[in-house]
């Protein structure tokens, strides 16, 4: 695997081996392999792994044939929301 680094922009490069590792899924296995898994666990989390796929392929497919609503986009965090900017909280006199 080879990752360029242009003009000196680590965090780019960096962003980009992210973004290889997980599509190739090698975290994900990594995260697998941490600890032994028995036989009779994989394949329960596969099993279940394979209906949240099913479930997920079942739900486009409706969305595209106009039985249910499509998906509210995500709107983007600002933060902590609300909170003035002022200094930080006291605690209460006794």
């Amino acid at each position: 695997m080879l990752i360029l680094v242009r003009e000196n922009n680590i965090e780019q490069a960096l962003k980009a081996l992210k973004r290889k590792l997980a599509r190739e899924g090698v975290l994900r296995e990594l995260k697998l392999r941490r600890a032994y898994e028995k036989p009779s666990e994989r394949k329960v989390r596969e099993k279940a792994e394979a209906i949240r796929r099913a479930r997920k392929l079942a739900r486009k497919q409706a969305q595209r044939e106009g039985l249910l609503p499509a998906p509210k986009p995500k709107t983007p965090s600002r933060g902590r929301v609300g909170l003035p900017r002022s200094a930080p909280p006291t605690a209460a006199k006794p």
